[in-house]
């Protein structure tokens, strides 16, 4: 029995403590408490927490009253700013067990003058509103608000990875049962990089609650001519993280969108994209993406990841590509391409006039900033000559070495394979070509450039290896060293077709006559090859063996200043009338190419032909045409193995002499460079 009422009474005193503690609070307002609370809550948190105007803290009477004026929680030692949170005035009704238990709980939210500063650590460690001393910073958190009046808020965050400063205001917000009764606003701007930008959003929530309901974000900000839109629900008010939303960008330059955090890729053309992202920690994974850059047409996805090191991981698929919105794959501008064609493109890049080859620099440092792969697939390419299909493309970037190892594609029924390295860790840039054309039918090849397909059953295929130091495709070029070929198996072409470029002028104008214009000359075997030094190509050899002519080449033409100096001729095998037996000159520049049909052998065969004419008889003037067909026969052998000059034979195996007289540049003074044995005349270099 008295130990029942020593426990009554223990039960009554501890009553009557807690009921004696809640009156003295409720008539103080717990104004002595101001300086514990500083002093508990900084030990907590281990920040400095600081009241400088009236403080109130009490029971009332089961809620927990809590009013402060100059209320402020200082940063960490690291931040740019003194001060996490500081507000004018605070006042707020508690609901006691959510500080013990769950998730905060406010019945009711004064708040105005609310300024909060966010950053995360350079290393992203942790971040300025994680309370705690051990690695990884946590998402922040609201708690739930039943009743507020909210005012003067303004919010600053900043993150050195990403190199983000947003500096943001939110309108005035009255929320009445855990209610806002109209959207909330957010507008402001900063920087993401060197790029400015703004940035409008509403959080529309007419009837869900501020922390547990559907919170619908609708964003819009603008940077460099590009508007990106944001829409979705968040589950909180400030939680994003592996949430779904979905965006939206369009611009006049996706180039431009992606500079904004230190991503190159080639200019497009006007763009609009849509898709799904969903941030997950360091990773910004976009996906269901669709859209269109100019004329072409993307689909796919795109992983950004902000760690260390910035990284790209994109696959994308095209149904059809414009062929000008692949101009800026070597350097052009898409548009100047569109308007004012290749050779404008060009000059836009710092090229000399009437030049094609880009002269645009690679975009060094950043390159070297970031990595990215990349898989591309694209069913057809529009292109008005050459019918180009199934690409695909595997792009890798590792700290400054862009390969795309390998590109490969379909072209007039011909498969093309392609390895090409920009090493940027060296300097200048080491860059090497590497394109293999398989057996590809001519006709259909040649067919976008007027020949048609009918008659022709030749084939080419071929190789271009070439290695060079420079920053630009004109410089790499330039430097290059390597071998380029293409071989002819047996076929045949049109009459038509070669008939002229072999300058059989009899036996073409003989069909004519005949109506034959169709019947099909046969190739035997042909090599169009050239060997490249420091930017010249010269031939080694060009020869082409065919049923009635051998076709031989000499010259070349240069990467350094794109001249063209080359001169065909045919040697017939059998008796040909009128047969021209001069050069055909191929000259000019890679932007404009001439050719040269009257050639100065030709004019002066044309001028002992009217001599022999006036003085001795018509029938003598023709004699200066004659061919008189003593042309050697091919070894075929050494052409299909793509081999140089110097080991093509006869088919009686002797050594060619009508091939590999090669060319030579002129020098600096303008006059010709002597080579062993003889003098060679080719490209001037300006």
């Amino acid at each position: 029995m008295q130990r029942r009422h020593r426990v009554r009474n223990v039960l009554l005193g501890v009553v009557g403590v807690v009921v004696l503690a809640w009156a003295v609070l409720f008539i103080t307002k717990g104004r002595f408490l101001k300086h514990p609370f500083e002093s508990i809550v900084g030990r907590l948190t281990n920040r400095t927490v600081t009241v400088d105007g009236d403080f109130q803290l009490y029971f009332a009477p089961l809620r927990i009253a809590f009013v402060a004026e100059g209320f402020s929680i200082a940063n960490p030692g690291w931040t740019t700013r003194p001060k996490l949170f500081e507000a004018k005035r605070i006042d707020a009704r508690i609901a006691p067990l959510s500080l013990l238990f769950g998730k905060r709980r406010f019945y009711s939210l004064d708040l105005d003058g609310g300024a909060a500063d966010l950053e995360w650590k350079p290393d992203h460690s942790t971040n300025s509103w994680t309370f705690s001393d051990k690695k990884g910073g946590k998402p922040l958190a609201f708690p739930r608000i039943d009743v507020a009046r909210v005012t003067g808020t303004t919010v600053r965050f900043v993150d050195p990875r990403l190199q983000l400063r947003a500096d943001l205001k939110i309108a005035d917000i009255t929320s009445n049962d855990a209610r806002i009764g109209r959207s909330v606003g957010v507008t402001g701007g900063g920087r993401v990089r060197q790029t400015p930008f703004t940035l409008t959003a509403r959080l529309l929530s007419p009837d869900a609650t501020v922390n547990r309901g559907q919170n619908q974000l609708v964003m819009r900000a603008r940077a460099a001519n590009n508007v990106i839109d944001v829409a979705g629900t968040l589950p909180s008010l400030a939680e994003i993280e592996d949430v779904p939303l979905s965006v939206a960008a369009k611009g006049r330059n996706m180039a431009e969108l992606l500079d904004i955090i230190g991503v190159v890729i080639p200019q497009t053309r006007t763009y609009l994209v849509r898709g799904q992202l969903v941030k997950s920690g360091d990773e910004y994974r976009f996906t269901r993406l669709r859209g269109t850059a100019g004329d072409t047409d993307l689909a796919g996805t795109l992983t950004v990841t902000n760690g260390e090191r910035l990284h790209l991981s994109s696959r994308l698929a095209t149904d059809k590509l414009d062929i000008i919105d692949a101009a800026p794959f070597i350097g052009y501008n898409p548009d100047i391409v569109a308007t004012k064609g290749a050779i404008a493109a060009a000059a836009a890049t710092g090229a000399a006039p009437q030049r094609i080859l880009p002269d645009a620099a690679l975009p060094i440092a950043t390159m070297q900033r970031f990595d990215a792969d990349l898989k591309w697939t694209i069913r057809t390419v529009r292109s008005r000559n050459v019918p180009i299909s199934n690409v695909d493309v595997t792009l890798v970037l590792d700290r400054g070495r862009l390969a795309l190892e390998p590109m490969t594609f379909s072209m007039a029924r011909g498969n093309v394979a392609a390895n090409v390295v920009f090493d940027t860790q060296k300097r200048p840039s080491a860059v090497t070509y590497d394109i293999r054309l398989a057996s590809t039918p001519m006709g259909r090849l040649l067919a976008g450039y007027g020949v048609a397909e009918a008659g022709t059953s030749g084939t080419i295929k071929g190789r271009i290896e070439l290695a060079g130091r420079g920053d630009t495709i004109h410089d790499s070029l330039s430097t290059a060293r390597g071998r380029i070929a293409f071989i002819m198996p047996g076929g045949s072409l049109w009459t038509r077709n070669v008939q002229l470029a072999e300058l059989d002028i009899g036996t073409f104008a003989q069909k004519m006559f005949q109506g034959a214009l169709k019947e099909p000359v046969r190739i035997n075997c042909g090599l169009i090859a050239f060997t490249v030094r420091n930017g010249i190509a010269a031939a080694d050899p060009i020869l082409i063996d065919t049923t009635k002519n051998v076709i031989v080449g000499r010259g070349g033409f240069s990467f350094k200043n794109e001249a063209i100096d080359l001169a065909i001729r045919a040697d017939a095998k059998k008796f040909s009338l009128f047969s021209g037996q001069s050069p055909v000159g191929l000259g000019g520049v890679f932007a404009q190419p001439s050719l040269d049909v009257i050639s100065p052998d030709l004019v002066g065969r044309a001028g002992a032909g009217l001599g022999l004419s006036l003085f001795a008889t018509p029938l003598a003037g023709i004699l200066a045409f004659v061919d008189v067909g003593d042309a050697k026969a091919a070894a075929c052998g050494p052409v299909l193995s793509g081999a140089t000059a110097k080991a093509q034979r006869t088919t009686k195996g002797q050594p060619r002499d009508d091939v590999g007289r090669g060319t030579t540049a002129k020098d600096e003074k303008g006059k010709d460079k002597q080579s062993p044995g003889q003098r060679k005349k080719f490209l001037g270099i300006f």
